[in-house]
């Protein structure tokens, strides 16, 4: 599970624990187009590492980036055709390069290059380029791709061809609808039809199935299964990941860190999914290491009906002092899950494995890369979070690398849509803290609680399960974060502070992230979903919780009464917790559909023309510092990272050197 950020604040909390200090002569912001802003990253801690940890993450951060063209093919079909044909462009073309139609057809090539695909990374919908096809033609035929022009022309342009990558659509069928490449010639029906036929729902264990495949059908009706593993689909990728795993196993850092590269070798030669649950219960084992990764199918996000997993790597090193924090609140696991506002049949008897931690990010990839989350808590799986715990993470330098580069612009969102200035002096006091706890409650705890009854089975929420379990875990932390208990741990400074977050989060959820989403578009993506759905159903049952008010023709939303909403937050988690645990298809699909899909039109339209009057992006991507061997006498005696300066640079660096399929 994966936490968005979706403002950029300060993240003081971790600035505050030691995590690290803002690098004055470093230039964050190095990029901005469209709707985006490109930054970098610096990694506190690289050079306290000793020589083998520091090849241990090189190999672990090559193998991820040995994934980018997975998740390239994944996203949509045509994505690898048309992204070599922007690179011919872009390394070959002798032609006028300071034309506007020249600068137009780049700003395109930027933007397929940040979504990985034709597709909004967010928002999902195909985007065009600003130059006409006529053009786009000039530029295949001068770089001798005149052959490949009429079927990447209609690619490109037709709006009907590929419109929207992972279809909400309330009618027909949702699997045909979808432009990702997880499906080809079969229904919604049939595919439900065919899992249907292999899964038990009983199973204490159960095998997420489909998680690694492709669903197709033969000419004589039959629907089967094609595997992404090595000698299957991705293969030729995948037996480049496996082998920087197999040269990372070597120097891994202990025992358990070698048996689970191990095991998630054997998953990828065999496509096995009980060795990717093998896997994942050994690394969750993995506490004591100071370098940690993902690498693998994960998230489920894109695929419509929940099931297909996009590609991501990530490579990071934990940060043993700003983790205290972390610590305090996995080590008090089952107090909060014994006293949260759910029905007790839907606890956890016995909440095992929970550890958590701060880290640093080295290597971004896949479905992580360049936009990445803040937060992320794994294994997917409800069983091995039930038996064996999961892992618990906040990514520092992602969070302060958003905030310097924020600090580098002229404007501010905060001082646009909050009500007055108590609102604000609020949020610069507590809310950098407030959001930074939230993070931890949401990723360490709110995805980790819970259960399902026996005999549910984790697929029943279907395609609204994403948004769902992501309002489950905001709850949980939305909640809590106004509890008591976490001043008498020391968490939070006093009972004042949570109320910065709730305003932020009803703003937020109400009105500001909708300038992520064009005029007369849907609310699509799952974690906008669920921050919807929590501030509309709050605003509609509140009676007056939440208020409000206009000023000078400006719509802002207040917090009335903080304990009456904290008491609606309770009653939603335990209603979603419900849906969840008893796999209430019909309940969650009414909770999405009313309150988190559509957005008001008119009040769209304000919060669109307020925040492109700030001159700010609403969307954020990373670069990755690159990891450079030094080399004395033959043999590699450090490698140093070397901080990139352009996407176009990283970008073809990274097709001419991982590109594979």
């Amino acid at each position: 599970m994966k936490f968005l950020r979706m403002t950029m604040i300060a993240s003081l909390a971790l600035l505050a624990a030691g995590c690290g200090k803002k690098d004055s002569d470093f230039r964050y912001t190095v990029d901005q187009f469209a709707d985006v802003k490109i930054i970098r990253y610096q990694v506190p801690g690289w050079e306290d590492l000793t020589l083998q940890q520091k090849e241990y993450a090189y190999h672990l951060a090559e193998a991820a980036k040995w994934g980018r063209d997975i998740l390239w093919d994944q996203n949509c079909a045509g994505n690898l055709r048309l992204r070599h044909a922007l690179e011919a462009i872009l390394t070959g073309y002798k032609g006028d390069r300071n034309s506007a139609d020249f600068q137009a057809f780049t700003e395109y090539a930027k933007r397929v290059f940040f979504s990985n695909g034709i597709h909004h990374h967010y928002a999902e919908d195909k985007f065009f380029p600003a130059c006409e096809p006529a053009y786009f033609e000039r530029l295949l035929a001068a770089v001798g791709k005149s052959d490949e022009a009429g079927d990447l022309l209609s690619y490109i342009y037709d709006p009907d061809v590929c419109p929207q990558r992972r279809s909400t659509a309330s009618e027909g069928d949702i699997v045909e609808l979808s432009s990702v490449n997880f499906y080809d010639g079969v229904t919604r029906d049939e595919v439900e039809a065919y899992y249907a036929s292999i899964v038990n729902p009983k199973d204490r264990r159960p095998v997420s199935y489909g998680l690694n495949t492709k669903v197709v059908k033969d000419t004589l009706g039959n629907v089967f299964e094609l595997p992404w593993k090595v000698g299957g689909i991705y293969g030729p990728a995948l037996e480049k990941i496996c082998g920087e795993l197999e040269l990372a196993r070597v120097v891994a850092e202990n025992d358990i860190q070698k048996r689970a590269l191990g095991l998630l070798i054997d998953y990828y030669r065999t496509g096995d999914l009980r060795k990717w649950d093998e896997f994942n219960i050994e690394w969750v084992k993995d506490t004591l290491g100071t370098i940690d990764f993902v690498n693998g199918f994960v998230e489920d996000y894109n695929d419509p009906l929940g099931r297909k997993g996009s590609w991501e790597g990530h490579v990071n090193i934990k940060d043993v002092k700003a983790s205290e924090r972390s610590v305090v609140l996995s080590t008090n696991a089952q107090w909060f899950e014994d006293n949260s506002p759910v029905d007790p049949r839907f606890r956890k008897p016995q909440v095992k494995g929970i550890s958590a931690k701060v880290i640093n990010a080295v290597c971004l990839a896949g479905d992580a890369y360049p936009a990445t989350p803040i937060g992320i808590n794994l294994p997917n799986a409800d069983w091995i979070r039930r038996d064996y715990g999961s892992k618990s993470v906040t990514i520092a330098n992602i969070s302060h690398a958003y905030t310097y580069s924020a600090e580098e612009m002229p404007a501010s969102v905060l001082s646009e849509f909050a009500w007055d200035e108590a609102e604000i002096a609020r949020s610069k006091k507590y809310g950098s803290w407030a959001d930074e706890i939230h993070t931890d409650l949401h990723e360490c705890l709110g995805h980790g609680s819970g259960q399902l009854l026996k005999g549910v089975s984790s697929t029943a929420l279907g395609e609204y399960s994403s948004a769902l379990e992501e309002a489950r875990a905001d709850l949980f932390g939305l909640y809590y974060a106004a509890d008591p208990k976490l001043v008498e741990l020391g968490i939070m400074p006093d009972m004042e502070a949570y109320k910065a977050e709730y305003d932020g989060f009803i703003r937020n959820g109400l009105m500001v992230q909708f300038n992520r989403v064009e005029l007369g578009r849907s609310n699509t993506e799952a974690h906008m979903q669920d921050r919807k759905l929590i501030s509309e159903w709050c605003y509609e049952n509140g009676n007056g919780v939440i208020g409000k008010r206009v000023r000078e023709g400006k719509t802002y939303f207040v917090v009335n009464d903080y304990d009456a909403l904290r008491g609606l937050f309770a009653q939603l988690l335990a209603e979603i917790q419900r849906i969840k645990s008893e796999g209430d298809y019909a309940a969650g699909k009414a909770l999405v559909e009313k309150y988190a899909v559509n957005i008001d039109p008119a009040l769209h339209k304000e919060v669109k023309e307020r925040y492109d009057a700030l001159g700010l992006k609403p969307y954020g991507g990373f670069l990755n510092p690159d990891i450079v061997p030094v080399k004395k006498g033959g043999v590699i005696t450090d490698y140093v990272l070397k901080y990139p300066t352009s996407l176009l640079d990283q970008m073809l660096h990274y097709g001419e050197d991982y590109g594979i399929l």
